[in-house]
């Protein structure tokens, strides 16, 4: 599995499982399926309600856990510095790990400087071995870069053909902010699965839509988190490291960019208003 190397050293894996949308009665099975077919690298969130399937999966699978490498996400109404602290614990306590690799605030609202003084606390104490962020764009991450101790070594984002975030990846790079894509597949929208320009660059490889757009998203350096419950689609979404899109095939995926989400933009007053329903 090819690695990206974290600014403190710490190394993670470029492909994971994700576990959104899946439900707790499930989603043991469905991580049981991805480590069988080789996943190492889990991505969970409390906000999903099934941090403790993760942890009973990779408790199961026999498998060492130094070999896993575990991201959870705290939400928004466990924000603030005392109250993460406890929330920390809770995950470590579902998961059933005395360690996570990577923990991350999910959403740029609330107290998150409050959270991330806790944060900065575990990771000082070796319950998290990395922090940093989702959903902030670059003028926060930026805000919350210069007034931290411990700086924030991964941001995970909606990233896909359609909306690449190339401006973003560019001050990531700048503060050495690892990119992660949530979304690779934009949850099939615009028609990505039956998009032409796709599909030929998949058939010259013998390969499907979905590893042409994990392939791209590797090859631009972006972390990727393919998520299935169908066992044959977790099997194909790992089986992207035996071919490379050339030069000419990443520029024409390129193309694709609109620079427009395919969901909600964080930072207009619409998308605010609907996250403040769910605090």
């Amino acid at each position: 599995m090819k690695t990206m190397k974290l600014s403190n050293g710490i190394e993670i894996p470029m492909l994971g499982y994700g576990v959104y949308q899946v439900t707790p009665e499930e989603c043991e099975r469905c991580v049981s399926d991805a480590i069988n077919a080789g996943y190492r690298h889990i991505d969970t969130a409390q906000a999903y309600n099934n941090e403790e399937g993760v942890g009973n999966a990779i408790k199961k699978s026999g498998i060492d856990r130094k070999d896993f490498f575990i991201t959870t996400k705290v939400w928004v109404t466990n924000y603030g510095e005392g109250k993460t602290a406890l929330s920390i614990d809770e995950s470590l306590r579902k998961l059933g790990t005395d360690y996570i690799d990577l923990l991350l605030m999910h959403q740029p609202f609330g107290d998150y400087y409050g959270a991330w003084r806790d944060m900065e606390k575990a990771y000082k104490a070796g319950k998290v071995r990395s922090i940093g962020i989702s959903n902030f764009y670059p003028d926060r991450f930026i805000d919350l870069y210069h007034f931290s101790n411990v700086k924030p070594m991964v941001n995970q984002i909606e990233t896909h053909p359609f909306f690449q975030r190339n401006y973003d990846h560019k001050y990531m790079e700048k503060y050495n902010i690892a990119h992660e894509s949530w979304g690779p597949f934009a949850e099939g929208r615009n028609n990505l699965f039956s998009n032409p320009t796709l599909k030929e660059i998949g058939e010259k490889y013998g390969k499907t839509v979905g590893q042409v757009v994990l392939r791209f998203l590797i090859q631009s350096d972006v972390i990727v988190f393919p998520k299935s419950v169908h066992v044959e689609r977790i099997k194909e979404n790992i089986n992207v490291f035996d071919f490379n899109l050339t030069e000419e095939d990443m520029s024409v995926i390129r193309g694709l960019d609109t620079n427009t989400s395919s969901f909600f933009d964080h930072r207009t007053a619409e998308s605010a208003e609907m996250f403040m329903k769910w605090f």
